[in-house]
């Protein structure tokens, strides 16, 4: 446990004492312990190895998928939930957004021209333009051109949103449709990749991480759409761990 976790169960011990007017006063009730929450993960994957996970998906999942266990008048379905998803982790491994970002893109937000993605601002983030890697460029024609006309197909009313859902019932809103659709399929998918996958934060943290190692604090903080570099700084532990593994493996003594 940690201090903060000791101090609230002392203070919800002493709480429960006074309700009980055991006690004439709770001694913890104004005290706190200030300080930032870090944020750590299990598993930090390295650029190589987010490639290699794009790589594996890839091929498992749009070059080679077996549909022989999948009925046949679903195969259309799926091949466009593939390919479509293809392009959501390659956004989610090279840009480092996080799951709200990647609902909430539209059309406008990809300038091909300038190989540039924009990434709209919230009430916890800020815009940002992220480049695009020339790999990317491939994957969004085909899915501008090929794929995202055939889920036109399947809405009721056209919108600007850039990943449609097939429509289902029960009321949910485009984005939440879109999120049940798209992203927990696309999870699953990688969990039977690669074990070590927990979520995409832990991918949106794999990328600030490597941000942080190449292009600095405050670069990274704009990639990321950080509103304070409090919240960049909490990603800084993942490259001490770095240090302390290379101390380790290369230190003489």
């Amino acid at each position: 446990m940690t201090r903060r976790e000791y101090l609230a169960s002392v203070n919800l011990y002493f709480s429960f004492l006074y309700r009980n007017e055991t006690v004439e006063d709770n001694p913890c009730l104004f005290l706190k312990i200030r300080g930032t929450n870090k944020k750590r993960l299990h598993k930090i994957y390295t650029p190589e190895e987010l490639e290699q996970l794009f790589d594996a998906y890839y091929q498992l999942f749009v070059r080679t998928y077996d549909y022989s266990r999948i009925p046949e008048h679903q195969h259309e379905q799926i091949n466009l939930k593939i390919n479509r998803n293809a392009l959501i982790l390659s956004i989610f491994i090279n840009q480092g957004v996080n799951t709200q970002e990647i609902t909430a893109l539209e059309l406008d937000d990809f300038d091909l021209i300038k190989a540039t993605l924009k990434i709209r601002g919230s009430a916890r983030s800020n815009t940002r333009n992220i480049p695009l890697k020339a790999t990317q460029i491939g994957l969004m024609m085909n899915y501008l051109q090929n794929i995202r006309p055939q889920f036109i197909a399947y809405q009721a009313t056209e919108n600007n949103r850039l990943f449609l859902p097939f429509p289902i019932q029960g009321g949910k809103t485009a984005c939440e449709t879109m999120s049940k659709d798209n992203l927990y399929l696309l999870a699953n998918q990688l969990k039977s990749i690669d074990r070590k996958f927990l979520n995409f934060h832990q991918i949106r943290a794999s990328v600030i991480t490597a941000w942080l190692k190449t292009h600095g604090l405050r670069k990274a903080q704009y990639l990321a759409g950080h509103r304070w570099v409090s919240s960049t700084e909490d990603y800084l532990p993942n490259n001490l761990d770095d240090l302390i593994d290379d101390i380790n493996k290369l230190h003489p003594f």
